[in-house]
Formats: C-alpha cells, structure tokens, sequence
C-alpha cells in the first residue's frame, strides 16, 4: 500500500505537480512568502503527439518521457519530488465502513479484504491505497474509508517517466482529485465563499469533457462525454489539408488563415456550446437539480474566444473561464501575459502541486 500517497493527506517538502495528459505534459511549481500567500515560482507545458498516451495508457514511453525532460529543464526548476496523477478511469475507488479504533495493521487487513470484493484483478497487480475520511454519518462507532486502487504497471509506468527525467515521484494522485483540490481556492472567492453554490466544472480536454457538478465540498454529479479540443483540431486539419500534428501546430501558434475564424473557429464554438448545454440538460433530467450558480470552464480550449459568452447565452447561467493561479503572487520568472492565456490548462497541474501545502 502506499502509493496513492495524495489519499493519505501527508505533508511534503517542496513538490512539482506534473500533470501528465493525452496531448501535453504541464508542470507547477507552488512556494509560500512569509505572509502565508502561494507564490507561482513557475510553470511550464510540452505538448505530446497524439496516440503517445491513449484512455490513459502509455504506449510510447521514451517519447512521453523525453517530453517530460523537455518540461522540466525548460522550467528551470531544481526541485525534484514531484507530485503526479492518474486518470479516474485508471483508478478504481471505493468509500467502505469500518469500526473505529482499529489500529493500521488491522485496517490494511480489512481494506484489503473489503477491495477483494470490488476490484476485478488479484491484489497482486494493483497499488492499493485507503484514507479514513471521517466519522460515519450513518453508522455510529463506525469510520467512512475510501479505498483507490489502480494497476501496477499503469501506475509504474508514470513512475517510470518522471524517474527516467531526474524526478522523484513521491504521491501519485487521482487527476479529478487534483482539479477539485485547486478548485476549492476558486470556489472560497466566490461571494459567500460559495457556500451552497452549485457549480458546473467542465474540464475540456483533447478527446473527453468532464462535467462535475459541486456544492460545497461534494462532488454530485460526474459525468464524461466524448468531445474536446482535438476535433478543433481535426476541423483544421481537413479544411487546410494538414496533417493533425501540422494542426495542433498552428491552433496553439494562432498561424491560420484569414477565413479560419468565420469558417472554422465559431462553427465550432457554437458546436462545443451546445455540447455543453447538453450535458447540463442531462444533469437537471437525471437529478432533482434544475439550475446552477456558476458554469466554469478549464481546459486549454476554455480560452476560445467566444467561447464563455456563447455558453452563457445558451445556458442562461453565468460562465467563467478558471485561472488556478487566481489570488497568487507571480514569481520573478512567470510573464504574466501567458497566465492570461494558459491557466485554465493548469488546473490539475496547479492542483498537484498544491499537495505541499495541506495535510
């Protein structure tokens, strides 16, 4: 047990987030000033080609790897523990009852015992790794236990990456946890502190969108539908017969053509709204909710523009687009111009790398 180390709430030195995705690697590096206030010492992205990672899974490790080193030495951190996560649907997680009182010994020996039941692979080939959360709400005497397991060589392998780039993996993490983690500063600066605030978090990626939908600190509702920024891509690819990795080029460079805004950009914002639109439809039918306080954007294409207003006269509910570094002191190496146009991809990353700070 141990690896799911981010579960067990232990405070570390000095750590990097490195979030690890299917098109980039982003890195975060977080310190605190005297006054108590986080300090972004510096961040950093290296884009991945596409089917180096596929559903989470590595299938071209040297390739991730050398882009992992690109990250790091184009950083210019020195600091070497890092914090890294893996996808949830890599990750099987479990909340159990257990008596209290019981010493870690006898937990691990019930935990086990109780993931036998849930987990479709011996023990044997997964990491497993449990946190007691709290008192039973429900069951008196009794202690709320989330189990995480995932398996050994999925985890090994992003173990493997950060080594073989200097890193020292110390907690890997779960990615939905991270950017739920970095949320929770997002969501205290909302009047009231948000309090009782339903939010709608659309996590905007290549492939897949993440709709969360959170109140307070309980995730509600979370739901995956298969859209995201690589279909910009492809739509870009087709229209000027390039090929995607040419593509992906030029959308992150802005190098397009004059018609690409009229003939590419806004069909597709239109497209990505009603997607959107769509999925919060599908919450209000499937729960007893029937509005939201806040939708809120992340992702690198949350920063389309036209995005954020288009979603907005859709769905009727004020949308922003998230800043993780929001509130933070920007250390002497960030330029403030890329934070404008690159934080809402930083969202897991920046989440990690807030690990060093909470127990």
């Amino acid at each position: 047990m141990g690896i799911f180390d981010s579960l067990l709430g232990r405070k570390s030195p000095p750590m990097l987030g490195l979030d690890i995705s299917s098109s980039s690697v982003k890195l975060v590096e977080l310190s605190q000033n005297k006054a108590g206030e986080m300090v972004l010492e510096r961040f950093a992205s290296e884009p991945l080609e596409k089917g180096w990672i596929t559903d989470g899974h590595v299938e071209k490790f040297d390739e991730v790897a050398d882009a992992v080193r690109k990250v790091v030495a184009r950083s210019g951190t020195r600091t070497r523990q890092a914090v890294l996560a893996m996808p949830a649907s890599a990750v099987i997680t479990k909340r159990i009852m257990l008596p209290s009182g019981l010493r870690e010994e006898e937990m691990e020996v019930q935990v086990e015992a109780e993931a036998n039941q849930y987990i479709p692979f011996s023990l044997d080939e997964v990491s497993l790794d449990f946190c007691v959360v709290g008192p039973s709400a429900t069951s008196v005497g009794d202690v709320e236990v989330l189990i995480a397991a995932s398996r050994k060589d999925r985890v090994q392998d992003r173990q493997g990456i950060a080594e073989s780039a200097g890193l020292k993996p110390v907690i890997m993490d779960v990615e939905s946890h991270a950017s739920r983690m970095a949320m929770g500063r997002l969501i205290q600066a909302l009047p009231d502190s948000g309090k009782d605030a339903l939010i709608a978090l659309f996590e905007i990626g290549a492939e897949t969108t993440s709709l969360k939908v959170l109140r307070d600190e309980e995730l509600l509702y979370d739901r995956d539908q298969a859209f995201g920024g690589g279909q910009l891509t492809q739509l870009i690819a087709r229209q000027y017969g390039l090929s995607f990795e040419e593509a992906e080029t030029k959308k992150l460079s802005g190098d397009l053509p004059e018609d690409y805004p009229g003939q590419v950009l806004e069909p597709f914002v239109d497209s990505l709204s009603q997607e959107i639109g769509r999925a919060l439809q599908y919450f209000f039918t499937s729960t007893p909710h029937h509005k939201v306080h806040y939708v809120m954007l992340a992702g690198g294409t949350a920063t389309l523009p036209g995005l954020k207003d288009r979603v907005t006269d859709l769905t009727g509910f004020a949308c922003m687009v998230v800043n993780p570094f929001d509130r933070m002191i920007m250390g002497a190496g960030v330029r403030e111009g890329r934070i404008q146009r690159e934080s809402a991809a930083y969202l897991t990353a920046c989440g990690l790398a807030m690990r060093r700070f909470y127990e």
